[in-house]
């Protein structure tokens, strides 16, 4: 699937290895479009990301997105959490928490995710992955995101982890582990293979 308004692939998970170069540059190409100019309140962290409880479409993938396009989680009353929101949590656990701590809650030296996703939108949160991100002078130590938009184990998974992360800023999903989820879809995987240019 890809969103021609931003410009990038957004399955969740990239189409083709081949393709990584051209995720990279469409996304700080398509931020530049979609973002708007940096105001002194959005510096204070005052963007507004949107809630995730407006209406759901689910894909072939498995993912479920907002009527703009963006991927949400769906957890059902059961508990039963979405592919993708369980994805995201195994894969923000594999790349993402020895700097951000278990569970997006931070740690003494990178900012807890589950409260960053309370205000970057979807668009900001792909642009800081991919690009990294730098802040001199915040707080009592300099703040530096690499840019992962060339590791393949987390931009196959970006989407996944981007669900997961807005789960727990929403305060729809707690820090236990997961315990029931929707099953992964065969399109799900034949995706994620060719992400990572093995067969099949």
């Amino acid at each position: 699937m890809t969103n021609s308004a931003r410009g990038w692939l957004v399955s969740g998970i990239l189409p083709a290895s081949a393709r990584l170069s051209a995720l990279v540059l469409g996304a700080v190409v398509s931020a530049a479009l979609v973002l708007p100019a940096p105001s002194h309140a959005q510096d204070a962290g005052a963007t507004a990301a949107k809630p995730a409880t407006e209406a759901k479409e689910k894909d072939d993938l498995g993912k479920y997105t907002l009527p703009d396009g963006d991927p949400t989680y769906n957890i059902a009353p059961d508990g039963t959490l979405d592919w993708y929101t369980y994805s995201g949590y195994r894969r923000y656990h594999a790349e993402c928490h020895v700097c951000h701590g278990p569970d997006g809650m931070g740690s003494s030296y990178a900012p807890a995710l589950a409260d960053s996703l309370k205000t970057l939108t979807y668009a900001q949160f792909m642009e800081t992955v991919v690009n990294g991100k730098k802040n001199i002078g915040v707080g009592t130590a300099d703040q530096v995101m690499p840019a992962f938009g060339e590791n393949k184990n987390v931009m196959c998974y970006l989407d996944d982890i981007y669900v997961y992360l807005k789960a727990r800023a929403d305060g729809t999903l707690g820090r236990e582990r997961p315990s029931k989820r929707e099953d992964k879809t065969k399109a799900y995987t034949a995706n994620e293979n060719q992400c990572f240019g093995r067969p099949g």
